[in-house]
C-alpha cells in the first residue's frame, strides 16, 4: 500500500514536471527518486541494467598498476658508487642484476679512488651488480681481464635460463658478446673486438645492445646494434651461429640513416636504423625488436619472418627515438608490452595482441620519483610483477617501479600507435 501512494505521489509529481520545462523534469526526477524507480521497476520486468557497451563507451581496460619504490636498493658496501647504468636483468631466482659504465663516473664522484684520497667518497664499483629482491647486494664482479675482450663501453645485460650472464657492449670496436657464470666465471665469447664487417657478417657483432635467451630453442637473440642493423641467433651453448635478419625479416642493409622527417612522416624506413636496440622472445615465439630511432617495434617469427609492426609516438623529432627496450609482463598469456619511450620519459604500457598503447608511467623529466632522466633499459618483471629500469647519461640510475595490482588507466593521454 505504502509502495503504491509513494508511485502515484511520483506520477502526480511527474505530471507536473512535464507541463514545465524539462530543465525542471529532470530536477523533480533526480528530487524524487524517479531514476532510482525506473530502474527498480526495469529490473522488476527483466530489462537488463545499463552497461558501457549499450551506451556505446568502450569497455574498461584494466591493466598493470606501478608506483616507484625510491628506498629500492639498499646502498652499496665500500664506498661503492655507479656511473651510467646500460642494461638491468632479473633472473629466474629474482635476482636484479644491474650493469653500469666506471668509465663515465666524473673524478668528484669517485674522490676517494685517487691516491692519495682527494675526499671520503667515492669508489667506481665493478661493473657488473647483483641484488636480491629486497635489495640487499649480493655480489660484484667484471671488467677487463686475461682470456677475454672486455667491451670498451657496457651496454646491456642479460641473466639466461640456465642462470649464466650475457653482456654486451655499444663502444668503437665493439664487435662481441661475452658469456660468465653467475659468479663471473667466463665461459664463452662471441665476435672478436675491431672485427665486425657488417650486418651481414655472421662471425662478429657490430656494438651490440640487447640480449635474450629463448629457453624452448636454447637461443642467444641479439640487438645488433650501434654499428648493424639487425637481429643475430646464436646458439646459446656452443655460440655457433644460426641466422639473422634486418627489418621486415628482409637481408639487412648498412645504408645511411633517413632523414628525421622520413622517419617520423614519410614511408616507413625499409632497414633498421642505428641503434636496434632491445629484443624479447614471448611465450609464444614471436620476436620482439626494438628498432630504436625508427621510432618503432618489429614483431617476427622464431625464422625472422615480419608478421607486424607498431610506431611508438613516431611523430617524436628528437633523433634518439622513441622504442628503448621492451619487456612483457608474467601472465600466461604475456597480455602486456613494456616499451621504454627514453625521448618522451614514459614506460608505455601495450596490448601485446593489437599493439595499442593502454596506459603510460612517468612522463616528467628530471631525477625525483616519478621522474626519468634518459630512462634507457627495463629488465624483469620479476615473479611478484615489480619492473627495474635503468638510466644513462645525466640520470645514471637504477630503478624499481613496483608492482601494485591491475585496474583502470591512470595516465592513457598519450595514447599513440601506428601499427601496420
Amino acid at each position: 500500500m505504502k509502495r503504491m501512494m509513494w508511485a502515484a505521489r511520483l506520477r502526480e509529481r511527474f505530471g507536473e514536471a512535464r507541463r514545465s520545462s524539462p530543465g525542471s523534469l529532470m530536477a523533480t526526477a533526480a528530487a524524487g527518486g524517479f531514476v532510482a524507480l525506473g530502474v527498480t521497476i526495469g529490473v522488476a520486468r527483466g530489462v537488463p541494467e545499463t552497461t558501457a557497451a549499450a551506451q556505446g563507451q568502450r569497455p574498461q581496460v584494466s591493466v598493470p598498476q606501478f608506483a616507484p619504490d625510491p628506498l629500492w636498493p639498499k646502498p652499496l658496501p665500500n664506498k661503492w658508487t655507479t656511473g651510467q647504468v646500460s642494461g638491468i636483468a632479473v633472473d629466474r631466482n629474482d635476482h636484479i642484476w644491474v650493469i653500469h659504465r666506471p668509465g663515465t663516473i666524473a673524478d668528484y664522484e669517485k674522490a676517494a679512488s685517487f691516491t692519495p684520497p682527494r675526499a671520503e667518497c667515492c669508489i667506481p664499483a665493478p661493473p657488473v651488480l647483483e641484488f636480491d629482491m629486497a635489495g640487499n647486494f649480493i655480489s660484484a664482479w667484471g671488467g677487463p681481464a686475461q682470456g677475454y675482450e672486455w667491451p670498451t663501453n657496457e651496454h646491456g645485460i642479460f641473466v639466461d635460463h640456465k642462470d649464466n650472464v650475457w653482456i654486451g657492449g655499444n663502444g668503437e670496436g665493439d664487435a662481441q658478446i661475452l658469456k660468465f657464470t653467475n659468479k663471473g666465471k667466463f665461459l664463452l665469447q662471441i665476435g672478436h673486438k675491431g672485427q665486425s664487417k657488417g650486418s651481414n657478417d655472421t662471425q662478429n657483432l657490430g656494438r651490440p645492445a640487447g640480449m635474450f635467451v629463448y629457453p624452448k630453442t636454447n637461443e642467444l637473440f641479439v640487438a645488433d646494434g650501434y654499428g648493424n642493423r639487425r637481429a643475430i641467433v646464436f646458439d646459446a651453448d656452443t655460440g655457433a651461429y644460426k641466422r639473422h635478419w634486418g627489418a621486415y625479416g628482409k637481408r639487412p642493409e648498412d645504408l645511411k640513416s633517413p632523414p628525421r622527417e622520413q622517419v617520423i612522416q614519410g614511408p616507413p624506413p625499409t632497414f633498421f636504423n642505428n641503434p636496434v636496440h632491445g629484443i624479447r622472445v614471448s611465450n609464444d615465439d614471436l620476436v620482439y625488436v626494438a628498432d630504436r630511432t625508427n621510432n618503432r617495434i618489429q614483431v617476427f617469427n622464431l625464422d625472422g619472418t615480419f608478421v607486424k609492426e607498431t610506431f611508438i609516438r613516431r611523430e617524436t623529432i628528437q633523433s634518439e627515438g622513441t622504442a628503448y627496450d621492451v619487456s612483457l609482463s608474467t601472465d600466461r598469456e604475456q597480455r602486456f608490452l613494456y616499451v621504454v619511450d627514453g625521448s618522451n620519459k614514459y614506460v608505455r604500457i601495450l596490448n601485446r595482441q593489437t599493439l595499442a598503447i593502454l596506459d603510460n608511467i612517468g612522463g616528467h623529466g628530471g631525477h625525483m620519483a616519478h621522474e626519468f632522466f634518459h630512462v634507457h633499459s627495463i629488465g624483469g618483471p620479476d615473479s611478484k610483477g615489480n619492473i627495474y629500469l635503468g638510466e644513462v647519461n645525466d640520470g645514471a640510475r637504477y630503478l624499481r617501479y613496483a608492482f601494485k595490482g591491475m585496474g583502470a588507466p591512470t595516465n592513457p593521454g598519450t595514447a599513440s600507435t601506428q601499427s601496420r
